[in-house]
């Protein structure tokens, strides 16, 4: 059974175009994803890092299907419009593995999901990528894969056939059932080009600091932009910061500028139900 809203994942597929770049300021608990909401987001996606950070563990597959489904059902009965779930390698040792999350995944309610390749062998993510297809498409649910390669992130293989080699396994990936391609990591304009030119689905790239602003990114053919972990790093670095300076100076000046309290209380008092 599934509880994903159809309305909702037809206007999350068709909000994947360069002309206006989906932007994602990825969540990681109902607060976040509430005061994204209200910030104009059409769109929330979650950040496996900051899911997994604000429940006591690493990232990196720790933190496991149940923990991380209860998280994203919170996440999805908090707001309005769609949402993607970042499943990390897909919470499973192997393809049934992913099944069983990615039917938990349309329980919950979210239209999409990202599952990466990390150091896995290409084929291993292919063999997931298909059994999330064919776990929705029993569920009749138009469930959104969006399939991370990890080559420029981590740094994988030669250098110079990095491009190539992050292509090869980005039509592999598609051909398994990816309706869009992540590729966090890479930020040479060229190297994008390449990559949204080289692949016939919708491109995803990760923005941050020495990234190109969104409307460059989408005049590159891009059509996803994500902040990834970023927006969670930057509310812990203020957080420490606060503690920094109330336990060296005694001073709280740092505080300035969050949001006022009723006004983040009500985000929370009125949200659906």
């Amino acid at each position: 059974m599934t509880f994903t809203r159809p309305d909702n994942a037809r206007v999350f597929r068709s909000l994947h175009t360069p002309t206006a770049p989906l932007a994602l300021a990825n969540a990681w608990d109902v607060a976040s994803a509430r005061v994204i909401e209200a910030a104009g987001a059409p769109a929330i996606a979650t950040t496996s890092a900051g899911v997994a950070w604000s429940l006591g563990s690493p990232d990196g597959d720790l933190l496991g299907r149940e923990r991380a489904l209860k998280a994203i059902a919170r996440i999805v009965a908090a707001v309005e419009v769609p949402v993607t779930a970042d499943i990390e390698g897909g919470y499973g040792e192997d393809a049934p593995g992913v099944a069983e999350t990615v039917a938990g995944v349309l329980a919950a309610g979210a239209v999409g999901i990202n599952i990466e390749d990390g150091t896995r062998p290409p084929a291993e993510l292919a063999a997931r990528l298909e059994a999330a297809r064919k776990t929705a498409e029993r569920a009749g649910a138009d469930l959104f894969l969006n399939a991370r390669v990890d080559t420029f992130l981590f740094g994988l293989g030669d250098p110079d056939a990095r491009l190539e080699e992050t292509l090869a396994r980005a039509r592999l990936y598609v051909d398994a059932g990816a309706d869009g391609i992540f590729v966090p990591g890479v930020t040479d304009a060229a190297a994008i080009s390449a990559l949204a030119g080289g692949v016939s689905v919708p491109l995803n790239v990760m923005a941050g600091p020495g990234a190109p602003a969104v409307a460059e990114l989408g005049a590159l053919g891009v059509a996803r932009v994500s902040l990834g972990s970023g927006v969670a790093q930057a509310a812990y670095a203020a957080a420490r910061r606060a503690a920094q300076e109330l336990f060296t100076t005694g001073d709280h000046g740092s505080l300035a500028g969050g949001i006022p309290f009723p006004e983040l209380d009500a985000l929370l008092s009125h949200g659906p139900e």
